[in-house]
C-alpha cells in the first residue's frame, strides 16, 4: 500500500493522475484484498468441514462391538439386576482395570431405590454403563432377571430399566 501511494504522488506531481482516481484506485484495491480475504477464509473452512466430514463418515461405518438388533425379551419381568464377578476396562485403556471382581444384586421389589456412593475412579460410571450395555465386561456377567443382557434384545432391554 505504501508503494501504491508513493507512485500515485509520483503520478500526481506529473499531472499524469488526479487525487479522485487514486483515492477509486485505492479503495477498489482495499475492496479486491477485502474480497480474496474473504475467498481465502471460505475455502479453508470448507477443507475444514471436508476434512471433519471424513472423521464423520468414518464414525458412521463403524460397525459396534454390542449387537443392536435381535435377541430375547423375558416375558416376565421382574427387575432383578446382578453383576457377577465382572472384570471390566475401558477398550481405549487396557492396560488399567476398572473393575475387579464386582459383585451385587438390585432386586425391584426390596430395592425401589438404589444409589452407588464412591469416590472419584473407583467405578460408579463405569457399572452405569455397564447395566446400560454400552460395554461388555471382559469377564463375568450382567444379568437382567437372571439372564445375561448379552442375550436380550436391546431396545426391548433399554424399554425395562431407568437409570438418573
Amino acid at each position: 500500500m505504501a508503494t501504491i501511494i508513493y507512485i500515485a504522488s509520483l503520478l500526481y506531481k506529473a499531472n499524469k493522475i488526479s487525487i479522485g482516481a487514486i483515492t477509486s484506485f485505492y479503495f477498489y484495491m482495499l475492496l479486491l484484498l477485502w474480497n480474496f480475504t474473504f475467498v481465502s477464509w471460505s475455502v479453508t473452512n470448507c477443507m475444514g468441514v471436508m476434512g471433519a466430514s471424513d472423521k464423520i463418515f468414518e464414525i458412521m461405518n463403524t460397525v459396534p462391538r454390542i449387537n443392536t438388533e435381535g435377541g430375547d425379551k423375558i416375558p416376565d419381568c421382574q427387575g432383578t439386576i446382578e453383576l457377577v464377578n465382572v472384570k471390566f476396562h475401558y477398550p481405549s485403556k487396557e492396560d488399567i482395570p476398572i473393575l475387579k471382581g464386582v459383585s451385587f444384586t438390585v432386586d425391584n421389589k426390596k430395592n425401589k431405590v438404589v444409589a452407588l456412593c464412591g469416590t472419584s475412579g473407583c467405578g460408579k460410571s463405569s457399572i452405569i454403563g455397564l447395566i446400560e450395555r454400552f460395554y461388555d465386561p471382559i469377564e463375568g456377567q450382567v444379568l437382567f432377571n437372571g439372564v445375561d443382557i448379552r442375550t436380550l434384545e436391546p431396545r426391548w432391554y433399554h424399554e425395562q430399566i431407568s437409570i438418573v
